[in-house]
């Protein structure tokens, strides 16, 4: 029996479609949602376009947008009659999605797809397809 899912979200359609498929099929389960805010999206510093960036801003604004789009997942959450738990984690997401399933009681990742181009990537994004490489527990691909 399903207890724990964890569900790794992002800006993305697939990601709420995980969302919900995972309320639909496991309604009596504690979901969380998991944000992940990857430090290698940044530049390196200096300048960037003749821009000087500030890393530690960038950060902060990264962390402040997974912290609304949680907020969203959990409105979303509500509306359907559920009670979604989120966490923000810092990485490289397949990285830290895996990690968190391992190092917590969770016993299935549900997650969205991506429809990318290449051999390997036509069904499943770099990072779903690594997550289900690498999980220690079940996952299911949401299309």
């Amino acid at each position: 029996m399903t207890q724990n899912v964890l569900v790794p979200v992002d800006d993305s359609d697939r990601a709420m479609k995980a969302l919900e498929f995972a309320m639909e099929n496991y309604p009596e389960a504690a979901i969380t949602a998991i944000y992940v805010v990857d430090p290698t999206d940044f530049p390196a510093g200096g300048f960037e376009s003749g821009v000087m960036t500030d890393i530690d801003q960038m950060r902060e604004n990264e962390k402040k947008h997974g912290e609304k789009l949680l907020g969203n997942v959990r409105e979303r959450a509500t509306e359907a009659g559920f009670d979604v738990e989120t966490v923000i984690e810092s990485g490289k997401p397949s990285n830290a999605i895996v990690e968190y399933a391992d190092g917590n009681d969770v016993d299935l990742i549900t997650i969205g797809s991506h429809g990318r181009t290449g051999a390997s990537r036509v069904l499943l994004g770099s990072v779903a397809e690594t997550v289900v490489r690498r999980a220690p527990v079940p996952v299911t691909v949401v299309r």
